[in-house]
C-alpha cells in the first residue's frame, strides 16, 4: 500500500476519465490500492455494472463522491446558480439522489460520501434557512445510511464555512477539504483555512492551484506542488493538526492526467 506517511494515498476515480478496469491497471501500476469513487455512475441505468466492476478492484474506498449532471462549471457565475442542492427545480430530487448514493457508499464499506452542496451565502435570510434545512436533510439521510456528508471546501472563505458547520452542528456533517479549491475560487489561503477548519476534516483531496489574475474567474489547477498551495508546508501543518484520514489526489485539468497523478504520487511518498 502506498502511503505519505501514516496517510494512505488514495485517487479520485473521476482524475482519470477512463472506466473502472482501466482505472484498476493504472492504480495497480502505481501501487495504489484506496480510491475517492464518484458514485453518480452506480444510480444510472448501469449502475450494476458499475459496482460489480468496482467490487472486482477490492480497493479501499476512503470516500464517495455524489454530483449532478446538471451542474455548471464553465463560469464562477454558473456553478454559484447551478451547483449541489441550490437549484430549487432540482430539490428534493437532489436529495432523493443523495440519499440513495450515502446508501451505495455504506454497501462499499466507506465512512464518508462528499459532495459540493453549492455557494453558501449568509446575507441572505432565506437563501440561508433554505440552504441550513437542506443539508440538514442530507446529514440526516447520511445517518439513515451510516455515513457522514462530508462537505466540499472552496465556494466560500473558511470563516463563512466554519460559522455554517458550527451553526449547522449536526453530528454527521463535516468537511473535505480541498486546497486548490480555495486558490480556484479565489476566496482564501489554504494553510491558514487547514488550521481552521481542522476540527471537522475527515478527508481531503491533493491538488494545486494557482490564483486568478482577474476577478470573478477561475484560477487555473497545477501539477501537485506546482502551484501555490504550498505543498510541503500544507503536508507539514496536517502532521502539526493531527490529521489522520486518506489523502486523495484529484486532477481535473490537462491531457496528463495519468502522468500528473504518478507525479504526484512521487512526491507524495517522498515526503
Amino acid at each position: 500500500m502506498q502511503k505519505c506517511g501514516k496517510w494512505p494515498i488514495s485517487v479520485c476515480s473521476w482524475s482519470f476519465r477512463k472506466g473502472i478496469d482501466e482505472i484498476g491497471a493504472v492504480m495497480t501500476a502505481l501501487g495504489l490500492e484506496h480510491i475517492n469513487l464518484a458514485i453518480a455512475p452506480a444510480l444510472g441505468p448501469e449502475g450494476g455494472a458499475y459496482l460489480d466492476a468496482v467490487r472486482r478492484q477490492g480497493w479501499t474506498v476512503t470516500a464517495g463522491m455524489m454530483n449532478f449532471d446538471y451542474e455548471d462549471y464553465s463560469t464562477l457565475d454558473a456553478i454559484k446558480v447551478t451547483g449541489g442542492i441550490a437549484p430549487d427545480q432540482h430539490w428534493p430530487a437532489s436529495g432523493q439522489a443523495f440519499a440513495k448514493a450515502a446508501k451505495i457508499t455504506a454497501e462499499l464499506g466507506s465512512e464518508y460520501i462528499m459532495m459540493h452542496v453549492g455557494f453558501l451565502d449568509h446575507t441572505n435570510p432565506a437563501y440561508a434557512q433554505k440552504f441550513y434545512d437542506r443539508v440538514r436533510f442530507l446529514g440526516d439521510c447520511a445517518g439513515e445510511a451510516g455515513v457522514s456528508l462530508l462537505m466540499e471546501t472552496g465556494q466560500e472563505t473558511a470563516e463563512d464555512l466554519q460559522r455554517f458547520v458550527e451553526t449547522l452542528n449536526h453530528p454527521n456533517v463535516l468537511l473535505n477539504f480541498d486546497p486548490a479549491n480555495l486558490i480556484l475560487y479565489n476566496k482564501d489561503e489554504p494553510l491558514p483555512a487547514l488550521r481552521r477548519l481542522a476540527p471537522w476534516i475527515r478527508h481531503l483531496h491533493i491538488k494545486d492551484a494557482i490564483r486568478t489574475a482577474v476577478p470573478g474567474t477561475w484560477g487555473s489547477e497545477a501539477v501537485w506542488g506546482e502551484g501555490q498551495v504550498n505543498a510541503f508546508a500544507f503536508l507539514s501543518l496536517l502532521e502539526e493538526i493531527g490529521y489522520e484520514g486518506a489523502i486523495a489526489i484529484e486532477r481535473e485539468a490537462g491531457d496528463r492526467r495519468v502522468k500528473d497523478i504518478a507525479t504526484a504520487v512521487r512526491r507524495l511518498r517522498a515526503y
